[in-house]
C-alpha cells in the first residue's frame, strides 16, 4: 500500500493570438511552436504509456484561449504551412551538415520530428488536437480542468460580474470541448481572491490550486500545511503547491532543465546561419527568429557551446526522473510518519516547459511515470478529485489572497509597467454591465454587437498582456492588444447606446476576434439574471 500521493499538474496555456488580416503574423508562431514541441510530444508520451499498460493519473488544464486556437480552422491550416516550411528546412540541413557528423544526426532527428508532427496532426488527428486529450480523459488517464475564459487575472477585477463571466465561459466552453464539466480549475496565475471560490462553487467547481503561501497563510492555520487540501467556507477545496518538488524543476540554478547536457534553447540556426540561407525560413520582414532547430547543449555558463548529444541528454533525463522519484519517496515517508493521513504532494508546472523550454521534459515525464508505476510502492499518482474521494473530510480554512510569480502577491500584474491598464479594464467591465442591464433580451444586430463587446472585454482582460509588459519581451504587441480591445469595446458601446451600429465594422470584429462563438452577453447582467442563466446552464449540463 502506498504511503502518500503525488499530483502532477500541467497548465497548458497561450494567449488568444489570431490575425486573419495578415498572411503572416509573428506571434501566431507561439502556438505553432507549442504544438510541435510540447503538445504533440506530451500526447505521444501519454498515449504510449497507455498503450504499454501503465496506469497513471495526471491533471492537466487546457485553457479556453488555447482550446479556441486549437479548434480554429485558419490557425490549423497555417500550422500545416508552418510545418511544411520546417520540413523543407530540415531536409536542407541534412544536406548542409552531411560532412558534420556532430550536427547531421540532429538534422535527421528534426526532420523526423517535423514529419511525425505533420502526420500526427493532419492524418491521425485530422487537425483536431482536442480529440486525443478528450480520449485520454475518457479512458481515465488525464483529469482535464479549466481556467479563466481568457486567463483574466481575477484578484484585480473590481466587478464581480466580470469574475463570474470569466468562470462562466470557461466552464461552458470546456464542457463543449470535452463532453463533461470540469471538476477543477487552474486560477489564472494562481491568483486567488477570498470570495471568488463562491463563484466557483456556483459552477460546480470542486477544487482549485494556490501557491504555497496561499495555504500556509490561510485562516485558521491549516493543520497539514500544503500536504492536504483545505475547504473554503464555500465548500470548494484548495490545494497548495509543494515548494520542494517545484524547485527541483523550476529553479534556473538548481532545477533539472539547467543541466549542461541538455539542449541549449538560445542557440538556434535562425540566428546562427548565414542570412541569405536562412531568410526563407524566418519572418517575412527579415527579422531573425527561432526555427526550432538547435544543435548545441547548455555546456556551462559560457558562450562556447558544445554540440548536443541526445544520448547523454536521454541518460540525464532518466537520472533526473529517478532522483525526483527518490526525493518524493523520502518526502512522503517522512510526512506519513508524522501525519494521521496519507499526504498529497502537488507539483504544478507550465506545460510549455516540457519540450519547448526544456527539450527533454517529455522524456523526463515518461521516465518518471514509468518509474513510479514499476519501481516503487511508496507513492502513487493521483488527481485532486481522486484525493478528495479518498479524504472527503478536510479542514475548513480560508486561503490568503495570493498569486505565484515575483513576491507572490499580484506584483507581476500590477506595477509600474502595466498599472495603467486597470482603470480601462474596470471602466470596460462597468460599461459591459450597463449594456447587459440596459438590453436584457436583445436580438438580431443588437445582440451580435453586445456579444462582440463582451468578447472584446474578455480579450482585453487576458493576464498575458500585463505579464509581457512586466517581463519586457514583446511589449509593443501587448500594449497594442490591450488598446485595441478596449478601443473596440468603447466603439461598440457608443454605437449601441447611440442606436447606430456599423454592421460592416461589426463583421470585421467578429471575423478577427472570434473566440467563443456561442457567447451570450447576458452573463454580465444583474445578479437575478445571472442566477437564472446559471440554472439554465446547470439544466443543459
Amino acid at each position: 500500500m502506498e504511503k502518500g500521493y503525488l499530483c502532477l499538474v500541467l497548465h497548458a496555456h497561450l494567449p488568444f493570438v489570431r490575425h486573419p488580416e495578415h498572411e503572416h503574423f509573428l506571434e501566431e508562431k507561439w502556438l505553432f511552436e507549442a504544438i510541435t514541441e510540447t503538445y504533440i510530444p506530451l500526447l505521444k508520451v501519454f498515449e504510449k504509456l497507455a498503450e504499454d499498460g501503465v496506469r497513471y493519473r495526471v491533471t492537466m488544464s487546457l485553457t479556453p484561449p488555447l482550446l479556441s486556437m486549437l479548434n480554429d480552422q485558419l490557425l490549423q491550416d497555417r500550422y500545416l504551412k508552418h510545418l511544411d516550411k520546417l520540413i523543407e528546412l530540415a531536409a536542407k540541413e541534412i544536406e548542409r551538415t552531411r560532412w558534420l557528423p556532430e550536427f547531421n544526426r540532429m538534422a535527421h532527428y528534426y526532420y523526423d520530428m517535423f514529419t511525425f508532427s505533420r502526420w500526427y496532426f493532419a492524418e491521425k488527428c485530422q487537425k483536431n488536437l482536442v480529440a486525443p486529450f478528450r480520449r485520454l480523459q475518457d479512458e481515465g488517464y488525464l483529469e482535464l480542468i479549466t481556467c479563466g475564459a481568457t486567463h483574466g487575472y481575477l484578484p484585480l477585477m473590481l466587478h464581480r460580474e466580470a469574475v463570474r463571466a470569466q468562470i462562466h465561459y470557461a466552464v461552458e466552453y470546456h464542457t463543449r470541448c470535452f463532453g463533461r464539466p470540469p471538476r477543477g480549475i487552474w486560477l489564472p496565475e494562481c491568483g486567488y481572491n477570498p470570495g471568488d471560490d463562491e463563484i466557483l462553487r456556483d459552477y460546480g467547481i470542486r477544487y482549485f490550486f494556490t501557491d504555497a503561501h496561499g495555504i500556509l497563510h490561510a485562516s485558521p492555520r491549516p493543520k497539514y500545511g500544503n500536504f492536504a487540501p483545505v475547504y473554503c467556507p464555500s465548500g470548494v477545496a484548495a490545494f497548495g503547491r509543494d515548494l520542494e518538488s517545484s524547485k527541483q524543476v523550476w529553479s534556473a540554478n538548481e532545477g533539472y532543465p539547467g543541466d549542461f547536457d541538455y539542449r541549449e534553447f538560445y542557440r538556434d540556426i535562425g540566428y546562427d546561419l548565414e542570412y541569405e540561407y536562412i531568410r526563407p525560413y524566418i519572418d517575412p520582414s527579415g527579422l531573425r527568429i527561432n526555427t526550432g532547430i538547435k544543435y548545441y547543449r547548455i555546456t556551462g555558463r559560457t558562450h562556447d557551446k558544445q554540440p548536443y548529444n541526445p544520448d547523454w541528454a536521454r541518460e540525464k533525463a532518466a537520472i533526473h526522473a529517478g532522483n525526483f522519484m527518490f526525493n518524493r519517496e523520502k518526502q512522503v515517508e517522512y510526512l506519513a510518519s508524522i501525519l494521521d493521513r496519507k499526504p498529497i504532494i502537488v507539483s504544478p508546472y507550465d506545460a510549455e516547459l516540457f519540450g519547448h523550454w526544456w527539450f527533454e521534459g517529455p522524456q523526463w515525464l515518461d521516465f518518471l511515470i514509468r518509474k513510479i508505476y514499476y519501481d516503487q510502492q511508496t507513492i502513487k499518482l493521483v488527481t485532486p478529485s481522486d484525493y478528495l474521494g479518498l479524504y472527503p473530510r478536510n479542514q475548513v480554512s480560508t486561503p490568503s489572497l495570493s498569486s505565484w510569480g515575483y513576491k507572490g502577491y499580484n506584483e507581476v500584474w500590477l506595477e509600474g509597467s502595466n498599472d495603467w491598464i486597470y482603470r480601462h479594464l474596470h471602466q470596460g467591465a462597468k460599461r459591459m454591465v450597463e449594456l447587459a442591464n440596459t438590453f436584457p433580451e436583445a436580438t438580431g444586430l443588437l445582440r451580435r454587437a453586445l456579444n462582440q463587446a463582451a468578447r472584446e472585454l474578455l480579450l482585453a482582460q487576458s493576464s498575458d498582456w500585463a505579464f509581457i509588459m512586466k517581463t519586457g519581451t514583446v511589449v509593443p504587441y501587448a500594449v497594442r492588444r490591450t488598446q485595441d480591445h478596449i478601443g473596440r469595446l468603447i466603439g461598440l458601446y457608443e454605437q449601441i447606446m447611440g442606436n447606430r451600429i456599423n454592421e460592416k465594422w461589426l463583421q470585421e470584429l467578429e471575423a478577427k476576434d472570434n473566440i467563443f462563438p456561442d457567447l451570450d452577453y447576458r452573463i454580465y447582467s444583474s445578479a437575478e439574471n445571472v442566477k437564472r442563466k446559471f440554472e439554465d446552464l446547470a439544466l443543459a449540463l
